[in-house]
């Protein structure tokens, strides 16, 4: 990679890093950031969503597991506890922890909406609820459902946009570059509809392909962690992070 003087000047500065993540999920890895680049690293938190919990009517009848994609899935179903099954399949471990904390035996998929959906035809546990948001990816009860699992799906949360922090729109419009890990599509999408007119050079790196490809803005540089984690994400970012050098 090359850059001129004026580039090089900016990069002696400690790196920005701009977490859009909401609060929760954008503090824990806030801290691992931290952890891993130190006084290299300058963070500000600016989530541009909110979630909201629902109260839905959940579908008839027993369910022998239930499926959590998401660590807010987990959170809005305390409200629906005791009507629950007690077992809990997760995309990934993460999810796992939060499914645990909430008092479900859960089984981690370690990966990625097609490693679950792979997990759940191979283990065929019974029938299924796959509580999750208003948008989600991954079509896991529609996958289910044609490999002969009864699924069913129950929105159980809705994210709510939130306007970009000060800190964050000063960050965009100075010249520093600045890096923003994305760890959704949607979350993508989101970005780069505040993002567009950024002058800050912007360093994306996305947790997955699916992420990366929702992405419309056009940024310096882009990177794809090599698994769909935060450790993943976090060496992702390290490389993204290596200053220009010429040659």
């Amino acid at each position: 990679m090359r850059g001129n003087t004026r580039t090089m000047a900016l990069q002696s500065r400690p790196h920005r890093i701009l977490l859009t993540r909401p609060a929760d999920q954008g503090a824990r890895f806030g801290q691992a950031l931290l952890q891993r680049f130190g006084s290299g690293a300058e963070i500000v938190f600016s989530p541009l969503s909110a979630p909201r919990h629902l109260f839905p009517v959940l579908p008839s009848g027993t369910f022998d597991a239930v499926i959590f994609t998401s660590e807010t899935a987990v959170a809005a179903s305390a409200g629906l506890r005791p009507g629950l099954p007690g077992l809990a399949f997760t995309v990934g471990d993460q999810t796992a922890l939060a499914a645990q904390a909430a008092g479900f035996k859960a089984v981690s998929a370690a990966g990625d909406a097609a490693a679950l959906i792979a997990l759940l035809v191979g283990s065929r546990p019974g029938r299924l609820l796959h509580l999750h948001g208003q948008e989600t990816r991954g079509d896991v009860v529609p996958h289910l459902v044609a490999a002969g699992i009864d699924a069913l799906g129950c929105v159980v949360y809705a994210q709510e946009p939130v306007a970009p922090s000060r800190a964050a729109l000063l960050w965009l419009a100075d010249a520093h570059p600045v890096a923003v890990p994305l760890f959704s599509p949607r979350m993508a999408l989101r970005f780069s509809s505040v993002a567009g007119n950024a002058r800050a050079p912007l360093w994306l790196a996305s947790l997955s392909p699916a992420v990366d490809a929702a992405v419309t803005l056009v940024p310096a540089q882009r990177i794809v962690a090599r698994r769909p984690d935060a450790m993943a994400m976090l060496d992702a970012l390290a490389l993204l992070l290596i200053p220009f050098a010429d040659p």
